[in-house]
């Protein structure tokens, strides 16, 4: 059977109000395109031999497929094999969710993501045991790192073969699991935050004098978003047993003050009255009465008095693949060498 390995991608990830006031990228259909190009090329450079597509609405297979076509009218073999998902499209986050259950159901080495933070969570939450590999193409992007697609290509390649060793090649990632009273759970990969405003209008978050909670799975201060609050206050990997638990306030009436940017080019002040670290498999209440719930920056769920609600952290609740690790390994074994550089 040949190595396959699926792909999702968002093509409409990133377009939220933080689009308007902030400075974020705004990434086109083509340049959407051209990044999955070049992770296919980083596949096919490491044996991969098929990839498996979700289909979707956006123009971003059809531009991939007529370059591909092209390749191949000129006798190139720079990328694999490239089919489609038969599924519904419905321009929708089911999408991603969808595609996600049928790859892991079709047994793919593993599924490379292009999208925000909303994105990745819906292929993690239906992906089971199968590594997923984050290119960034969202407003906010704290769980997929930046980084060149070839690279993530290369990296898939390489674990999906069988090249790298899975103690290597495979990390375990951490999730907030939420759920509130009469509805089903919810996930975030990165960050879960509690605010007044009742009503989700437009979801992403920027308002910070709303902001009373932050629950984080990891801290990184390089990142942008609400987690980067967390990172800016006590910085915490992705690879540590903890969370982060931080409760907020409005800068004037706060005990300390973070300026953290919560948006590309936003800058802000934040009130942080004080925080603790989260331990795994502990359920924790927010203080606040009523307000809503944001999942990865944005908000999803409204809550009141008589809804109880209760986040906790779960550990080795999803897989990806751990692109720095399998590169080091790679050149350390001299993985894409040939020839013998001692005798030159």
């Amino acid at each position: 059977m040949p190595l396959k390995v699926g792909v999702i991608a968002n093509p409409v990830s990133g377009r939220d109000i933080r689009r308007v006031i902030a400075q974020a990228n705004s990434l086109q259909v083509a340049d959407r395109a051209n990044m999955l190009l070049r992770a296919l090329a980083g596949l096919a450079a490491c044996g991969v031999a098929e990839a498996v597509m979700m289909l979707e609405r956006g123009g971003v297979a059809g531009h991939v497929l007529r370059h591909l076509t092209q390749s191949a009218n000129r006798g190139e073999t720079r990328f694999p094999r490239l089919s489609f998902l038969e599924m519904p499209v419905t321009g929708t986050v089911e999408d991603s969710r969808l595609a996600a259950r049928k790859l892991a159901g079709e047994g793919v080495a593993a599924i490379i993501v292009l999208g925000g933070d909303g994105t990745h969570r819906a292929v993690a939450a239906e992906c089971g045991a199968t590594p997923i590999a984050g290119i960034s193409t969202g407003t906010n992007n704290a769980f997929p790192e930046y980084r060149e697609p070839t690279v993530t290509g290369f990296a898939t390649g390489l674990a999906a073969s069988g090249a790298v060793p899975k103690d290597v090649a495979i990390a375990a990632n951490k999730w907030l699991k939420v759920s509130i009273e009469g509805a089903p759970s919810e996930i975030a990969l990165v960050d879960v935050a509690v605010v007044t405003e009742q009503n989700l209008g437009a979801r992403a978050l920027w308002r910070a004098d709303t902001f009373r909670e932050l629950y984080v799975t990891f801290a990184d201060p390089q990142v942008i978003g609400m987690s980067a609050i967390a990172g800016l206050v006590e910085p915490m990997g992705r690879d540590e047993a903890d969370g982060l638990m931080l409760r907020l306030a409005p800068a004037h009436a706060a005990a300390a003050i973070v300026r953290a940017p919560i948006a590309p080019g936003l800058v802000v002040s934040i009130g942080v009255e004080d925080w603790r670290r989260l331990p795994a498999g502990r359920a924790f209440t927010p203080a606040l009465a009523a307000g809503s719930i944001a999942l990865d920056g944005e908000r999803e769920l409204s809550f009141g008095p008589k809804r109880k609600v209760s986040i906790e952290l779960v550990e080795n609740a999803f897989s990806t693949i751990n692109v720095a690790a399998v590169m080091r390994y790679a050149a350390a074994k001299g993985l894409l060498r040939e020839g013998c550089l001692a005798c030159a």
